[in-house]
């Protein structure tokens, strides 16, 4: 079954891979999905949507001093 492009970006938003809207808007069209601006334009629903990316995304861990003072003298 396929989804619609309001249950991808939910499933996007809760997943973590998106830290806001606008990321999650160019995944979706990335993702091939169809008419993504005209879909997620209701305030309400972009608010949601903007408030799961902002709960669930966490960004990658970045590198401590150590590591890369490690990898520089490598």
């Amino acid at each position: 079954m396929t989804l619609s492009t309001i249950e991808r970006a939910y499933q996007i938003a809760r997943a973590g891979q998106a830290p806001d809207v606008a990321s999650l808007k160019r995944r979706l069209k990335a993702d091939g999905c169809r008419a993504v601006d005209a879909l997620l334009a209701p305030r309400s629903l972009s608010a949601h949507l903007e408030a799961i990316c902002t709960a669930a995304f966490k960004p990658p861990p970045s590198p401590s001093t150590a590591e890369v003072q490690l990898a520089h003298d490598s």
